[in-house]
């Protein structure tokens, strides 16, 4: 299934409806490009997040890959 938002939109809501750090979301996305391990996972594993940021995270992007779903 192809993405249907842009990672900018992604990283805006991480920084200003969480209000997860630039410094914590780049260190996220440098271990992402060496691991391919998913973002979300890896703010929560290194304690940059709490579970229920995970759960916002989560539901974020099941909105936004169901926006454009038709049947």
């Amino acid at each position: 299934m192809e993405r249907s938002f842009k990672v900018s939109e992604f990283i805006n809501f991480l920084q200003y409806d969480l209000e997860i750090s630039s410094s914590a979301i780049a260190m996220a996305l440098r271990t992402h490009q060496q691991w391919h391990d998913p973002l979300p996972m890896l703010l929560w594993q290194y304690g940059l997040i709490s579970i229920e940021q995970l759960t916002r995270i989560f539901d974020w992007l099941e909105t936004q890959t169901s926006k454009d779903f038709k049947l």
